[in-house]
């Protein structure tokens, strides 16, 4: 098929990229926003979302601001559940270590 060996290798080094970027040592996950509520779950993601699509005030220049949500840098976790214990959602950002270390 043409083009699948280049789509591949990109998925490859994408692959490779993210596993060096959140490899052991490089930093912390942090949790953001935890719920056994799904419709308060999608509301936060939805908000989420939102605030990240909006536009930045003109008074604050974008360098200041944080512009959005690094999506590429979240983790859900959904951890689910059964009869005695409720599905749990989870949100996480991934929080690099200092660069020293």
């Amino acid at each position: 098929m043409p083009g699948q060996r280049k789509r591949k290798r990109r998925q490859q080094a994408e692959r490779e990229r993210a596993a060096a970027r959140f490899a052991p040592g490089a930093g912390h996950w942090e949790v953001l926003f935890t719920t056994q509520d799904e419709s308060r779950w999608r509301a936060y993601v939805e908000r989420l979302r939102a605030s990240a699509s909006a536009p930045a005030p003109a008074s604050v220049s974008a360098s200041s601001s944080e512009t959005g949500v690094d999506w590429s840098a979240m983790r859900v976790d959904v951890l689910c559940g059964r009869l005695v214990q409720p599905t749990t959602y989870r949100l996480s950002r991934f929080v690099p270590g200092p660069e020293g270390d």
